[in-house]
């Protein structure tokens, strides 16, 4: 049985390393749909990189990378929340009221994970935390 001080100290920071590992991975994907056009045939497919979704593409690809390693977690969770935000009340929000309907679900999920990942850090298994070890010893 693993109490709740096990639980806390050692399992909370890499679980909310695996938290921040698979929302990099999945938002890194919709990065790569807008800039490279990959995975093909997902949609919106590539986009000019000075359109809005190019832009939003680039800011997708690069803050994904740097979440997956886990640097500068949290301004660039901070940053990528943002930018669901705008995104979800750009693009989704004005096709319908009900997230259901409009297709922002996940919009809103990377939104309020990056507003926790922003609050949190970035748990284990992070360039943030090897810099800190780096620093402090």
């Amino acid at each position: 049985m693993i109490d709740d001080q096990t639980l806390s100290n050692v399992w909370a920071p890499r679980l909310l390393a695996a938290l921040r590992i698979i929302s990099a991975l999945l938002f890194l994907e919709h990065g790569l749909v807008k800039v490279l056009g990959f995975p093909p045939g997902a949609a919106p497919g590539a986009q000019a990189l000075t359109s809005f979704f190019g832009i939003a593409g680039l800011l997708e690809t690069v803050g994904g990378v740097l979440l997956l390693i886990g640097l500068f977690t949290r301004p660039v969770a901070f940053l990528m929340a943002g930018e669901m935000a705008v995104g979800y009340f750009t693009v989704h929000a004005p096709a319908s009221f009900y997230p259901a309907v409009n297709g922002g679900d996940a919009a809103i999920l990377f939104c309020f994970v990056f507003l926790y990942l922003a609050a949190a850090g970035p748990g284990a298994w992070s360039m943030d935390e090897m810099r800190a070890d780096k620093a402090g010893g």
